[in-house]
């Protein structure tokens, strides 16, 4: 065997030397290219990655540190995360969408002392100014260009031994329910990620299409495999589904990250079926539900497997549904992963049986460290088992069926429970979109005096739509159990949704409590 193979069936590696080898094995191999095309090889991407290295450690950023990004995905963004984790400093990567405020927070909370950022980010931080060196990685004239804070060309860092256990990144919740909390992630939990990805085609053969953002566990699972494996990683700064498709079959792609809206947006175009994607190896997909439906659809008219991945952020255990392979299916997430243990318990804590709806628990190899400076948050998110194994609960509901395939019903915090029952705002929606007219909706449970809560829709409908609130209400109510029938529906041109496609359910609960 050769080093990169025995490394890449290793228990452990470190993405740092498996860059190295990569750009020693082929170092004029694309490694990442922009969709403006602006390309990096494995040789020049390794360099980079040194010279990132060598700057932090001049500038006395210490192993176990962490650095904090904010901007979007680019070929210096990829260099500045791989850099810091050959130096064995954490990468804190942040979204722009988050406020200012939300920003510098995440930054005290990481204790970050430089903060690299691109000048949309720069543009609106001036309002909240942060007590850290900044470094521009568009060279805007907000802080340090980032070429002129690079160490030279030729640098090499001091070598850094690595454990399993430090920490690789640490990422920020959406904060869609509260505060986000800083996930602490090690080498070893995303080792796990790299160590799988020879099993579904990840080789120097690879195109890995990414157009969700470098800053979202949801990307960096596809990303470093991608580029472990020797792939080629085809960056989108933003989605936008006709530039999709163009560079999926310019670059003759065969691997890709969508989201569910991102699948949605790209089936609902008309010329989907005029371009040629038939390098398609595997379409993944995670972070949000993903109807059957929208799987039948994507498996009829793309080719290659379609693969949906349920798990956390956090880790624990992970499903796996190969929608290709079982179309029968595909209104579950799949089974646990070989080797994740997932569970259902009750409110009280105890194991449920399969058929018994029950909050989803998970234990595997790759479980974060913990909620950064958070050792209570860290305990409320914990699950202890008989046997006494710490298990991460996910705060999802869902049952397994008889064939050990687990049906998501909904979020834990989303459960109406109006008059004594509970409702799973799922089962309503799963009626709603039946309507001819719908294109998603969403339910929440609003205060209500007679039964405690009560279900509220908020539905966007295509563009010649025919139905109105009240008609489509009560169409809706006539289909409906007693109990799960609404009090009210809003129509939206588009629902309100996270970076990564999640619908921010607290944002449309408050905006029907403050019109109430």
């Amino acid at each position: 065997m050769t080093s990169i193979q025995s490394m890449m069936t290793a228990d452990y590696g470190v993405m740092g030397d498996i860059l190295r080898l990569r750009a020693a094995e082929a170092p004029d191999h694309p490694a990442v290219i922009m969709e403006t095309g602006e390309t990096v090889t494995y040789g020049q991407l390794d360099a980079l990655a040194d010279r990132v290295a060598a700057a932090l450690q001049r500038d006395g950023i210490r192993k176990g540190e962490a650095v904090a990004v904010c901007a979007l995905s680019s070929i210096p963004y990829a260099a500045l995360f791989l850099g810091a984790l050959r130096a064995g400093v954490a990468v804190a990567p942040l979204a722009p969408s988050s406020t200012p405020e939300a920003i510098a927070g995440m930054v005290a909370d990481c204790g970050a002392r430089l903060f690299f950022m691109d000048a949309g980010v720069a543009e609106a931080q001036k309002a909240v100014p942060i007590a850290v060196r900044y470094i521009a990685l568009d060279g805007s004239d907000f802080g340090e260009a980032f070429d002129a804070w690079l160490a030279p060309e030729g640098a090499i860092p001091t070598a850094v031994a690595i454990a399993p256990e430090d920490p690789f990144n640490i990422i920020y919740s959406s904060g869609t329910t509260g505060a986000p909390k800083g996930i602490v992630q090690s080498h070893g939990m995303r080792w796990k990620h790299v160590f799988r990805g020879d099993a579904v085609g990840y080789g120097p053969g690879a195109v890995a299409l990414l157009s969700t953002p470098l800053y979202s566990n949801t990307t960096l699972v596809c990303f470093f495999p991608a580029l472990a494996g020797g792939g080629t990683v085809v960056l989108m700064r933003k989605f936008d589904a006709g530039r999709y498709l163009q560079l999926a079959q310019a670059h003759r792609m065969t691997h890709t990250m969508l989201v569910p809206v991102q699948y949605r947006r790209l089936m609902d175009r008309p010329d989907f079926d005029d371009f040629d994607l038939s390098s398609t190896h595997l379409k993944f997909c995670t972070s949000a539900p993903f109807s059957a439906e929208l799987k039948a659809q994507v498996l009829a008219r793309w080719p290659g497997g379609l693969v949906e991945y349920f798990g956390m952020t956090e880790g624990g255990g992970t499903c796996i549904l190969m929608a290709h392979e079982h179309p029968d299916k595909l209104h579950t997430v799949g089974r646990p992963a070989p080797g994740h243990d997932i569970r259902l318990i009750d409110e009280d804590g105890v194991q449920v049986g399969p058929g018994v709806v029950g909050e989803i628990v998970g234990r595997s190899a790759g479980m974060m460290n913990g909620y950064h400076g958070q050792p209570g948050k860290t305990a409320e998110a914990t699950w202890v088992s008989p046997e006494g194994w710490s298990f991460i609960r996910t705060g999802d509901v869902g049952r397994f069926d008889e064939d050990g395939f687990l049906t998501l019903m909904d979020r834990k915090k989303d459960m109406i429970i109006s008059g004594g029952f509970n409702i799973y705002p799922s089962d309503i929606e799963a009626e709603i979109v039946k309507h001819p007219d719908v294109v998603e909706a969403a339910v929440v449970g609003v205060p209500s005096d007679a039964w405690g809560e009560s279900p509220v829709a908020f539905v966007a409908v295509k563009p010649n739509a025919r139905i109105d609130a009240d008609g489509l209400r009560t169409w809706v109510n006539a289909r409906l159990g007693k109990t799960q029938r609404l009090v009210d529906l809003k129509l939206l041109e588009s629902l309100p949704r996270s970076h990564i496609g999640k619908v921010l359910k607290r944002e449309l609960r408050d905006s029907w409590t403050s019109l109430a």
